[in-house]
């Protein structure tokens, strides 16, 4: 299971999406007036479903087509966690107390690289065990 690289990825991916939870700021304006909280339930149930696909998708090492589908969904998760990242910054009027709004926005970008390169290793170990099957 650790022996191979997509396992590496897929745990440093959910290392970078549980330091979105640990590391994103509540955005406040001028009036003390909540405008973006790390535990809404949208951004909370986005950021969790994240980390548990990608620890399902860790210990289903013998499983390649699922771990691949595991982590192709995971890959549109992010996508929606970092649309709704995205909207929420646009639609801040005005200069809030945090000035770094865009900061969290990239850790969803990191997760999807690391995501790609553990599909692009589990697709590379797919073709190895088919090619050798054919040998046989």
């Amino acid at each position: 299971m650790l022996q191979r690289i997509q396992t590496v990825y897929l745990f440093i991916s959910a290392l970078v999406i549980a330091a979105l939870y640990l590391w994103f700021p509540i955005i406040m304006n001028e009036a003390k007036e909540l405008i973006i909280d790390k535990n809404e339930p949208l951004i909370l149930g986005l950021i969790i479903g994240s980390i548990v696909l990608t620890l399902v998708s860790i210990f289903n090492f013998n499983k390649r087509q699922l771990q691949f589908v595991l982590n192709r969904l995971n890959i549109i998760l992010n996508f929606v966690l970092l649309g709704v990242f995205v909207y929420r910054s646009l639609t801040l009027s005005g200069e809030t107390l945090v000035s770094e709004k865009g900061i969290g926005v990239l850790l969803p970008i990191i997760s999807i690289v690391f995501l790609v390169m553990a599909n692009k290793a589990i697709k590379r170990d797919e073709d190895l065990v088919k090619s050798v099957d054919r040998l046989r």
